[in-house]
């Protein structure tokens, strides 16, 4: 008597190409190639409202590519790279800007610039585990999203008129809460790495991905 086969096991997710050439990637290179326009803008030309308008395309390229990438199922591995590159260069590269300008203390600046700095030194300890990245924190992206979501509300604080003055608050308000978790993001990486070089032997292989 034949058996009848039993259920079969749900199929694993399937790996993301390894594919430069998809449009969520497109959009992540236009944003990369559009950080020296900003800067040149605001540094360069002086023209706050041009440089404004960059980083409202380089938001709105930001939400879409994630859009995208799931909508024509063009997941990449190389788009898990690009995109959060670019957010971590925006994210050095505009306070910069913003201080040079005058608009942001340099001290605000100095804590995201070393937060960044601080993070990378996680790098050497998870790859002794055979760990390349700590899994994604949702406070992280929000984090993220804070201060990405300040920088062109306080750009356009810079413009005069009733554009300027509603921005400005709103502006620092994004700035204040998007630090203080970027920071907070900082500790609770830095746990999560004790917690592995304490708990995992050297070179045990496993890997992970996280857009921080």
């Amino acid at each position: 008597m034949t058996r009848a086969p039993g259920p079969s096991a749900p199929a694993a997710p399937p790996e993301p190409a390894d594919t430069l050439w998809t449009v969520p990637n497109a959009l992540s290179l236009m944003r990369l190639a559009l950080i020296p326009v900003f800067v040149w803008l605001l540094m360069g030309a002086d023209s706050p409202g041009w440089a404004l308008a960059i980083l409202i395309v380089s938001g709105l390229s930001d939400w879409l590519d994630g859009k995208l990438a799931r909508w024509l199922d063009q997941s990449s591995k190389i788009g898990a790279l690009l995109d959060p590159a670019a957010d971590r260069l925006y994210v050095i590269v505009i306070p910069i800007c913003f201080g040079l300008k005058g608009y942001v203390p340099w001290w605000i600046i100095g804590l995201i610039v070393a937060r960044d700095v601080l993070l990378l030194g996680t790098a050497p300890l998870l790859k002794s585990r055979g760990i390349t990245a700590l899994p994604t924190l949702y406070i992280g992206k929000a984090a993220t999203f804070a201060l990405m979501s300040s920088f062109p509300w306080l750009l356009g604080g810079q413009i005069d008129g009733i554009v300027g003055t509603v921005a400005f608050p709103i502006g620092w308000a994004f700035l204040i809460w998007g630090v203080g978790m970027y920071l907070w993001t900082l500790v609770l990486y830095w746990i999560q790495t004790v917690q592995v070089v304490r708990t995992l032997p050297r070179g045990m292989a496993a890997a992970g991905t996280a857009d921080r």
